[in-house]
């Protein structure tokens, strides 16, 4: 078992692998990738570089992480020549041994509202749905319908699933954020429920074409989350789990410590083990506590309660 966490690529630094390797991290994440590399020779020795520095702290770079560039999600005109990019990236990856790429696929991206307050003082992030309906974002560029959306992702994910698999890479889609099923500030939203996931599983059949499991997400869907992880679970889709707890409904809803939400991770934990699921977790947007260095007593807090359960559940 195993856990897992991102670093920023300007953050990928020395003292940062120190302390990750201190608190008990074992897998790396690093996103964001950059974007003006191109050629096969250029992504292996970015990926050959970073694993090298990862490996000296005692730590795996396991996976990397990208947002669907708007040539893609959108085809504009460079669509063909941003998916031969991935190409390159993806048998880079498989050539140096990154087996894991989290990807999303949206136009605009995750939307949030006025953040609500804990315990200390720390600052949550939050979803009001009634809120984002007063001040809609405009993204006059990024209009697009569901039919248009459906047809990106299948034209996408047609060409890229066999490279991937090839390359012995499994992609992870993550989930919408939030996960609601209906146009938001005028793009359409396709990955939003389970149902769609198992389109999207479909639409490109592969070990390659798989999940990362959010379970806030997941949650915020309105699903019982235990019977989503079997089910995901059951198909061998989850890649990695972004292990956070949140509070709240799917249209108003915070993402809060680990020990104060609506989820009993406890029971998810066992959940996954039940279903032969090792890993990697990972945290994902701990809340944000006054005066907090980097994130580090996020990432200490919420990386000390996973391994903690880690060893109470599968031990």
């Amino acid at each position: 078992m195993f856990v897992q966490e991102q670093l920023h690529t300007d953050r990928f630094n020395d003292e940062n692998l120190s302390f990750f390797k201190a608190i008990g991290v074992d897998y790396l994440t690093i996103n964001p990738l950059p974007e003006d590399l191109f050629d096969y020779a250029e992504w292996v020795e970015y990926f050959k570089t970073k694993k090298a520095q990862a490996e000296r702290h005692g730590l795996k770079l396991h996976n990397a992480a990208t947002s669907g560039p708007d040539e893609i999600t959108l085809a504009l005109p460079e669509r063909d020549r941003k998916i031969e990019q991935w190409f390159n990236m993806l048998r880079a990856m498989g050539a140096v041994g990154v087996p894991t790429l989290g990807y999303n696929f949206k136009p605009i991206g995750n939307f949030r509202t006025t953040s609500a307050y804990g315990r200390g003082g720390t600052r949550y992030s939050t979803f009001d749905y009634e809120e984002f309906e007063q001040d809609v974002p405009s993204h006059p560029n990024k209009q697009i319908d569901e039919a248009q959306m459906w047809e990106n992702i299948e034209y996408f994910l047609q060409r890229i699933v066999p490279v991937a698999e090839e390359g012995g890479v499994r992609l992870a889609l993550h989930p919408d954020d939030p996960p609601i099923a209906e146009p938001m500030a005028g793009a359409a939203r396709i990955v939003s429920t389970l149902e769609q996931y198992q389109r999207i599983f479909g639409l490109a059949p592969s070990p390659s074409n798989a999940m990362l499991f959010c379970q806030g997400c997941v949650t915020e869907m309105g699903v019982d989350v235990f019977a989503a992880i079997r089910q995901i679970g059951a198909l061998d889709k989850i890649v990695y789990v972004h292990f956070r707890n949140v509070r709240g409904t799917p249209r108003n809803f915070q993402e809060v410590f680990l020990d104060e939400g609506d989820i009993d991770m406890f029971k998810a934990m066992q959940t996954y083990k039940d279903i032969g699921f090792t890993g990697p977790f990972m945290m994902d947007h701990t809340p944000h506590i006054p005066n907090n260095h980097n994130s580090r007593e996020g990432y200490a807090f919420a990386v000390g309660y996973i391994r903690a359960l880690i060893q109470a559940v599968y031990r």
